[in-house]
């Protein structure tokens, strides 16, 4: 006859499979809330960039915390970090102006690269950014990051980076990334949107560890490469310790998801305060030797965007 530890241990490994076998993290299904799209009041199509040809003067808005078309000064000239593999060039997209972010990741070489603002964050924070995948560009690890941080001074404003595979303890860190996802390679590449996302309530995966949770809409296309694409997501700030945050996104000012009920702090001082545009690559998923995204347009605002003036 088997102990009764034994029994207990045993027992909590097979619930542990089926909260495993049930995850929607497993499965590539959005986590922890049902999709709103359908019932969602927030705006689609036109918003405060309308009113912007190619987002020129955007900057004069009230509800606008930063905004950069990268047309003019250095690169990363408006940005607080700068990492390699970055370019400017022609975006083949007179919508979005002259100039554009290239991003050019080379297996063996890099990992591709990327820029980060912080801020001065906001109940409801917007991020949109036009982007557009080369025809060689294989799968993406990592896109366009929102991060929570204690602070903007100090060893606080970087508390949001880093703790892949840890759960957050909900007073130093979360964070969410609009990303492309290859469902292990079920979709072509790049992909299709989803968010990736790290908060204290989050699900573990099943090797044991916590990798971000994804919420992804089905059914939606696959992500078409060759074309620029304008991309906007908004994330909700919670009343500490209460499940009342939100995170949504639009793709060419369509809103494909929106999530709510999600508790991403227990402090007031925990602020998404950081964004970070980049196309991150590894050779686990990413096979061809060089793989290029172009980013173009970015905003950060307190209040739905939309895609540029025409």
């Amino acid at each position: 006859m088997k102990s009764p530890r034994f029994l207990v241990a045993t027992l909590r490994v097979l619930l542990l499979t089926v909260a495993w076998l049930a995850s929607p993290t497993l499965l590539g299904a959005e986590v922890w809330s049902t999709n709103f799209v359908a019932q969602s009041a927030l705006p689609q199509g036109p918003g405060l960039a309308a009113k912007y040809l190619a987002d020129v003067g955007i900057t004069n808005h009230p509800a606008v915390i930063f905004a950069d078309d990268f047309e003019t000064g250095a690169l990363g000239a408006r940005w607080d970090e700068t990492s390699k593999a970055l370019s400017l060039v022609v975006p083949e997209n007179p919508a979005c102006g002259q100039r554009c972010l290239k991003v050019e990741a080379r297996l063996g070489q890099n990992q591709g690269g990327g820029l980060t603002k912080w801020f001065a964050s906001a109940p409801r924070v917007f991020v949109r950014f036009y982007t557009r995948f080369d025809a060689g560009c294989d799968y993406v690890h990592h896109f366009v990051t929102l991060r929570a941080n204690k602070g903007l001074r100090g060893g606080d404003k970087w508390s949001g980076f880093g703790g892949a595979g840890l759960r957050p303890t909900g007073d130093e860190r979360f964070s969410t990334a609009l990303e492309p996802w290859g469902n292990w390679a079920r979709w072509p590449a790049p992909g299709r949107w989803n968010f990736y996302s790290y908060w204290h309530e989050m699900k573990v995966s099943p090797d044991g560890k916590y990798w971000g949770n994804s919420f992804a809409p089905e059914p939606q296309p696959n992500i078409e490469k060759g074309r620029w694409i304008c991309a906007e997501f908004m994330l909700q700030h919670n009343t500490p310790g209460k499940p009342d945050g939100e995170q949504a996104f639009w793709i060419d000012g369509q809103l494909l998801g929106h999530w709510k009920g999600i508790n991403w702090r227990k402090t007031e001082a925990l602020q998404a305060n950081a964004l970070t545009l980049e196309a991150y690559i590894t050779d686990r998923w990413t096979k061809n030797p060089t793989n290029i995204v172009y980013f173009d347009n970015a905003v950060i605002a307190r209040e739905y965007i939309g895609p540029a003036g025409q």
